[in-house]
């Protein structure tokens, strides 16, 4: 029996897959940073022989091109995508051995995109796993309006026809290793599901248990925005992007991040909210590495802007780099590490106050303050503290002349991207308090919330 070993970027939502039987192996869409894949490799004596591309993906630089380059593997994409590389094209129904007894069937399967595939693993002839990618996922499937309006209404019916389709051909015992669908947003909807098999999708995925038309009126009243960085990755993959340079950058010290900034270059402070809110250099934005750093930084920074990072450790700027390789921002213009202070030399830093739903609820009852609501459209929409204003973080950048005058207590959903925006606010000059709390709080703090859309 092959062996089947994910690959997870919790980050991102995603899984990449190493699938091996003790001597060869092929990989299912590896993420850039492929030391990651060759490890696994090494760790369990296999030689890496086929990668397989579900997709063009939307919402990340594939590894794929770097690890076939790099291990010679046979490069499997599909024959309809037009990409500038050499390529082993694949299309619906050819089967691929791999090693004495696996063999890879292609299963066309649009809906996510016009050209989506997934990959049948036989074992001996028996299908034992479906590579889904963004076909089929947990409880769900793939968004159908990544490629725009023009095309939605279409990809919709075809997700339906492709989860159908593989419902139908493949075995009920057969595992479903998606590779969207943990947290990422090319995921229709999300699901606490860590697992799964071809049986139990047929009971609980809305693409198998509702008919089309209800299935297709729940999936788009669900979509909200997605990452603004998405427009670049499609073109990135078709490319055939390279391996990443993961070396440190230029070191920045307090003169230079002070030109920087002055030049409207960005500076992100990757510590945690509540330091960053206790004191940071004037003019930095925090994007700390708790959350989802690399997505909010793609979604926001405009593309091409010199990024410097700023960050406690070595060890944090690492991860930073390697977070944002996956999205296709290759190098930061330069770096600094150790403390504020140090990041400052010498000037005077900045700060402003984080506080509660209550602390919000009870300084309503003395003046008058704005509150920004910056979740996403849906969650808004569903409740929102009354009388608040709404702009989107992913909007806000652009919006900042449509907050109100005055004091200004920022929130979302758990505090996150409440502290991204008030670092926005910040630096623009705002009176700002970041809301460092959960939003399901504010009813219990006694702030009239409105619910329904």
């Amino acid at each position: 029996m092959p062996s089947i070993l994910p690959i997870d970027t919790p980050s991102l939502g995603d899984r990449s897959y190493l699938v091996h039987d003790g001597r060869v192996a092929f990989v299912v869409d590896p993420q850039r940073d492929i030391d990651r894949v060759l490890g696994l490799a090494a760790a369990h004596d296999v030689r890496i022989t086929h990668v397989f591309e579900t997709h063009l993906h939307n919402d990340y630089v594939t590894g794929g091109y770097a690890l076939a380059r790099r291990t010679g593997a046979a490069y499997h994409v599909n024959a309809a995508d037009p990409v500038a590389f050499d390529r082993v094209p694949v299309s619906d129904g050819d089967v691929i051995a791999v090693g004495d007894t696996m063999t890879v069937r292609v299963i066309a399967t649009p809906g996510h995109t016009h050209t989506h595939l997934s990959y049948a693993l036989a074992d001996t002839g028996e299908p034992v796993a479906v590579f889904s990618g963004g076909s089929l996922l947990y409880g769900s499937v793939g968004r159908p309006d990544l490629l725009g309006p023009a095309h939605t209404h279409d990809l919709v019916h075809h997700q339906y026809a492709s989860a159908h389709k593989l419902a139908a051909t493949l075995p009920g015992e057969a595992g479903v290793y998606p590779t969207h669908g943990f947290g990422s947003f090319c995921s229709a909807t999300q699901s606490e599901a860590r697992a799964s098999t071809i049986a139990r999708e047929k009971l609980v995925n809305p693409a198998l248990t509702r008919d089309e038309r209800t299935f297709v009126d729940e999936l788009l009243a669900g979509l909200d925005a997605w990452p603004a960085y998405y427009a670049h990755m499609a073109p990135a993959n078709a490319a055939g992007p390279g391996e990443p340079d993961l070396s440190t950058p230029e070191h920045a010290d307090a003169e230079q991040i002070r030109k920087r900034l002055a030049d409207g270059e960005w500076v992100v402070d990757l510590r945690h909210r509540v330091a960053f809110a206790a004191g940071h250099v004037a003019g930095t934005l925090n994007f700390g590495l708790d959350g989802s750093f690399a997505t909010y930084v793609g979604w926001l920074i405009p593309w091409g802007t010199p990024l410097t990072l700023l960050a406690d450790s070595p060890d944090e700027l690492a991860l930073a780099q390697r977070e944002l390789v996956r999205i296709g921002i290759d190098r930061p213009a330069a770096q600094a590490t150790g403390t504020p202070a140090d990041w400052a030399g010498g000037h005077g830093l900045e700060s402003y106050p984080r506080a509660t739903f209550a602390d919000l609820a009870q300084v309503r009852h003395h003046r008058s303050v704005v509150v920004l609501d910056t979740r996403r459209a849906l969650e808004a929409a569903a409740a929102r503290i009354q009388d608040a204003t709404h702009i989107p973080l992913h909007d806000l950048a652009r919006r900042l002349d449509e907050v109100p005058d005055g004091e200004v207590w920022v929130h979302c959903a758990a505090g996150y991207r409440a502290s991204i925006a008030a670092s926005l606010l910040a630096r623009a000059g705002r009176h700002v308090v970041a809301v460092d709390d959960d939003f399901d709080h504010a009813r219990d703090a006694g702030l009239p919330v409105v619910t329904g859309r």
